[in-house]
């Protein structure tokens, strides 16, 4: 019989073991929905009128802050797709250490 990882190469076989689509796409919702909330608050000053002191060049404050928040996306999407393989691993270490013991 031939084993569907065989036909893999090494590396999709390990992304595939630590869910890591699983968690880009899982980091990407965060960060979006972060940036969107972040940018809505900012954009419909949910918070409060902000006071204008400094003076934005070429375009407005409303598309700095969008730009700043799909950085902050981005960021975040990053960071949480990290966190989410990095316990993926952690937690397939184990289950293999506990496997090793028997």
């Amino acid at each position: 019989m031939s084993d569907d990882t065989t036909d893999k190469p090494p590396m999709l076989v390990l992304l595939e073991s630590l869910a890591f689509y699983r968690n880009v796409r899982v980091g990407l919702a965060v960060g979006a929905s972060l940036a969107v909330l972040l940018y809505l608050t900012r954009a419909l000053e949910l918070l409060g009128p902000l006071v204008e002191v400094r003076e934005y060049p070429v375009v407005g404050p409303d598309v700095w802050f969008g730009l700043l928040a799909f950085v902050f996306a981005a960021t975040s999407a990053l960071l949480v797709a990290i966190a989410l393989t990095a316990f993926e691993a952690v937690r397939g270490a184990r289950s293999v250490g506990r496997e090793g013991r028997r």
